[in-house]
């Protein structure tokens, strides 16, 4: 059993099914990364209602075990040739996975070196998984002397896919212990940068409007000033500091860092970093209580960014209720009110497919402005925006002047033309005041009105009732299609029971599904609105 021939055999068995295990944790290392390599979060997608991974899993062993068993039993004339003639199907039928997985993923893998570094120390665990079970499997049949035990000793090798996602958040420890630290160095660095430069730092926050704000902010800023803004949704203690320690700061004057938060402390993790002079809280409701559990952990976590800014600085609160309760407890601050009643504020809002006129007032000063920008929220995102501006000494013209300049953010209620079709694309994490907005915005337009949404995520306690609600509204639509068995059930009995009719509902597996539909039924002059897309986490 333990001859040299053996042992080789044995090994490259071995490292022949770690191989293709690693292929199969394709869509696994996704997931993975797209939780942000947190392991318990990571458990809690695996068990999730609705993922299919481990269930997959099973199927893909037990269709390899089954060939593989036929294909010994057929060949036993062969004798010992049997036993390698049952390993054919695991390639095969491991190929397969891989290449459904790899085309299953709406947010492609990016092969990061910490993606490298788990792929590692994860075939390294297949590997001792692997030869656990050779060694077992040839023992018993060395030492039974059976013949169908030699056969088929090689099937057992079918348990590994069941394994896989337990191996793959081993894999995931293990690396941890190395990047958790060097995490730690990173960040420290970017702190030391940032505090060496002569920027004056804006931290902003909120459930929803953060990018919005921040890049308004930047735009009002940038008219006089060199301003620097953390790009797209880096919102992290890492995001925020690869911006930092991959950008030149000297000669910036104003750094914006948006800041979001899953749990209670996240933002005071980030106001260390950062250290805020200013900040702005632009909203809270009920996004993320899957995490933060209660509405009231999710005003305390962003509630944080008024303990972490700099005694003397100032704070915006926007409009939202739940912004103004903060405001009762802030103290060394000064508070300015955006919004209705506020020092700040836009009036006499008029909302067209070209984009939102209104009066921007400051105190009693007011000043016409027109932005391409859809939608009245976006009028009060302006308001809180300017609110900082003015504060730290832009000039009502040149806050008027970059509000005419603004463009749509990818993404975000972002208007395109889709050759004689209006495209509106909201399609990144939408939350319930953002999707009734939207649908408000669709209204505008005209043509046949199409909705395409998956629903609404990380709702927690609230996530039936917001997407019944969601679904509610959406009887404005001319024609709703709902992607996905996630949210499905809800969005479509609150469809129904706000009076939309069946006939104008359809559900689709995917988004792909969703797009023939489109193509099939859009005619020039309609509009479609695009309203959330769900990463592969849900």
């Amino acid at each position: 059993m333990f001859s040299l021939p053996n042992i080789a055999e044995y090994f490259l068995i071995s490292l022949a099914m770690a191989a293709l295990c690693c292929l199969c944790t394709f869509k696994l290392l996704g997931g993975l990364q797209q939780l942000g390599y947190d392991g318990k979060k990571y458990a809690g997608w695996l068990t999730k209602k609705g993922n299919m991974a481990w269930s997959r899993l099973a199927l893909l062993g037990f269709l390899a075990a089954l060939s593989s068993a036929v294909l010994a039993v057929c060949f036993a004339f062969t004798g010992k040739a049997a036993a390698y003639i049952s390993l054919v199907p695991f390639p095969l039928f491991f190929g397969l996975y891989f290449y459904a997985d790899k085309r299953a993923l709406k947010v492609p893998l990016v092969p990061t070196n910490r993606v490298k570094h788990i792929y590692l120390a994860e075939y390294v665990l297949f590997l001792l998984a692997g030869a656990a079970i050779v060694l077992a499997v040839n023992a018993a049949a060395h030492y039974s002397g059976i013949g169908i035990v030699r056969d088929l000793r090689y099937v057992p090798l079918a348990l590994l896919p069941v394994l896989l996602p337990l191996l793959v958040r081993a894999a995931n420890f293990f690396d941890s212990l190395y990047e958790n630290p060097k995490n730690a160095r990173y960040v420290a660095k970017a702190k030391q940068k940032l505090a060496e430069s002569k920027a004056v730092r804006i931290g902003i926050t909120g459930s929803f409007a953060k990018t919005s704000v921040k890049n308004i902010l930047a735009a009002m800023l940038s008219e006089k000033h060199t301003v620097l803004a953390t790009p797209a949704s880096y919102n992290t203690p890492l995001g925020i500091a690869k911006f930092i320690n991959g950008t030149d700061l000297d000669g910036c004057e104003y750094f914006i860092a948006e800041m979001g938060a899953r749990h209670v402390g996240d933002i005071e993790e980030l106001c260390k970093l950062v250290e805020p002079d200013h900040c702005i809280l632009t909203g809270i409701c009920g996004q993320h209580l899957e995490t933060f559990l209660s509405l009231e952990n999710v005003k305390c976590a962003k509630g944080e960014i008024l303990t972490g800014t700099k005694e003397g600085g100032f704070a915006v609160f926007g409009e939202d209720e739940n912004v103004r309760s903060l405001a009762e407890n802030c103290e060394g601050l000064v508070k300015v009110f955006a919004g209705e009643g506020g020092e700040v504020c836009a009036k006499n809002v008029r909302t067209s497919p070209d984009g939102i006129d209104f009066d921007l007032m400051f105190g009693i000063l007011r000043e016409k402005a027109h932005c391409k920008l859809l939608g009245a929220h976006n009028a009060r995102n302006i308001a809180a925006a300017a609110a900082m501006a003015w504060k730290l000494g832009a000039t009502r013209e040149d806050i008027v002047a970059a509000i005419g300049k603004l463009e749509f953010v990818p993404h975000r209620l972002q208007k395109l033309d889709g050759e004689g079709v209006t495209i509106l694309d909201d399609s990144y994490n939408s939350n319930i005041e953002g999707a009734k907005a939207a649908i408000d915005v669709l209204c505008d337009f005209g043509g046949t009105k199409f909705v395409v949404t998956p629903g609404l995520v990380e709702m927690g306690i609230l996530e039936e009732s917001a997407n019944a609600a969601l679904g509610e509204k959406l009887v404005a639509a001319d024609r709703v299609i709902l992607v996905g068995a996630t949210l499905a059930g809800e969005l479509k009995n609150g469809y129904l029971k706000a009076g939309g009719e069946k006939e104008k509902l359809t559900l689709v597996p995917t988004l792909d599904k969703a797009k023939e539909i489109l193509a099939a039924e859009l005619k020039t002059g309609d509009t479609v609105l695009f309203l959330n897309d769900l990463p592969d986490i849900y």
